[in-house]
């Protein structure tokens, strides 16, 4: 059987330019002054412990005892005010409706919880919903995505996956549609999601409800 997996920030959510408008803000705050832009570049698809190795390199201190905490409440409350969906996802989502589905994130339980929420999409997957807290190891690694294919009861070979990320994509292992529609996207990124192994590149959900259609049609789930 096939099924739909959905990563989460930067294709669900447009996520990515909030948080790292956050954290270019925090760092800033530090004493180093850091653009969204660079943030993204410097940051983004990095574990948290190497970049938080990275700020205390670039500020020339440690890092404050609650940097991660009080960086994430101030993420959280960014989010309930200024959180949208990536454009179309919604009626993509229902559109697909009627094929399993769920997210794979490498982002925390209660942050997915919380975003879920705000965008009113809690009921579109209801108990699918699997964080990279879940694994042992996290993108690049395959865990997330294997845990959801199981957890579906989907062959792996059988499921599409939506990615924005090109770490996420050579994670996979699976078919991988790169999605570049959010607003974090910037010059260049389309290359990276080619080079790492996406089967298609999409600008927006329309693009990839074309192609998920005739994936389904030549994997009909079961």
């Amino acid at each position: 059987m096939g099924a739909l997996i959905f990563d989460f920030d930067g294709v669900i959510a447009d996520s990515e330019a909030i948080a790292n408008s956050v954290l270019a803000e925090t760092v800033s705050g530090l004493g180093y002054p850091t653009t969204m832009d660079q943030s993204l570049t410097r940051y983004s698809g990095r574990r948290w412990v190497d970049a938080m190795a990275e700020i205390e390199t670039v500020t020339g201190k440690p890092l404050p005892t609650r940097f991660s905490d009080d960086l994430k409440q101030a993420t959280f409350e960014r989010f309930r005010t200024d959180l949208k969906e990536v454009s179309g996802a919604k009626d993509f989502i229902r559109r697909f409706s009627h094929l399993p589905r769920c997210i794979a994130s490498s982002s925390s339980m209660d942050r997915l919880e919380l975003c879920l929420s705000v965008l009113a999409l809690e009921a579109e997957f209801g108990s699918h919903v699997y964080s990279a807290d879940m694994v042992e190891r996290g993108k690049p690694h395959p865990d997330i995505f294997l845990l959801a294919a199981d957890k579906l009861g989907a062959d792996p070979r059988q499921c599409l996956v939506i990615e924005d990320s090109a770490g996420g994509i050579r994670a996979a292992g699976m078919t991988a549609v790169g999605l570049c529609a959010a607003s974090h996207i910037r010059e260049g990124h389309h290359l990276r999601l080619r080079d790492a192994g996406a089967v298609h590149l999409a600008d927006s959900w329309s693009d990839v409800a074309h192609f998920a259609h005739r994936f389904f049609e030549a994997n009909p789930v079961s």
